[in-house]
């Protein structure tokens, strides 16, 4: 196949880009430029509203267990949860658990990212590792 490089799609290339058996077209790119690997519309559109609302971000893992758990933070949680994260930066904890409610975060303080949330009814033994510190709001 003689691929053209003159600013045309040849047929060739569009009959390799769109007719590949068995194949679905997938979207390469979020608006953030990072691509979507198996994220739902709803759970992109959700990270994004969460992104917005603060400074903080929410990592692919943590979307996937708040929707996983259905759990959904409203406005007063999540400046709460952002008040936490702060409050850790000041103390020097890197990677902190935030309670918020009966919400427990595991927050990744120098990058302003939540790394994971779970009810803290779900947890089996209450014990959480990796941490350096802990805030309660």
């Amino acid at each position: 196949m003689d691929i053209q490089n003159n600013g045309y799609i040849s047929i060739e290339q569009l009959k390799g880009r769109y007719l590949t058996a068995g194949q679905k077209t997938q979207v390469q790119k979020a608006t953030d430029g990072q691509a979507m690997n198996g994220l739902s519309f709803q759970d992109v559109l959700r990270q994004k509203a969460l992104t917005e609302a603060g400074g903080l971000k929410f990592s692919k893992h943590a979307m996937g267990r708040l929707a996983d758990r259905n759990i959904e933070l409203s406005d007063t949680q999540l400046m709460r949860l952002e008040s936490g994260t702060k409050k850790a930066q000041l103390k020097g904890i890197r990677d902190s658990l935030v309670i918020v409610d009966q919400l427990a975060f595991i927050v990744n303080v120098p990058n302003q990212t939540v790394v994971t949330a779970m009810d803290s009814t779900e947890t089996d033994e209450n014990i959480f590792t990796n941490i350096n510190g802990a805030v309660i709001i």
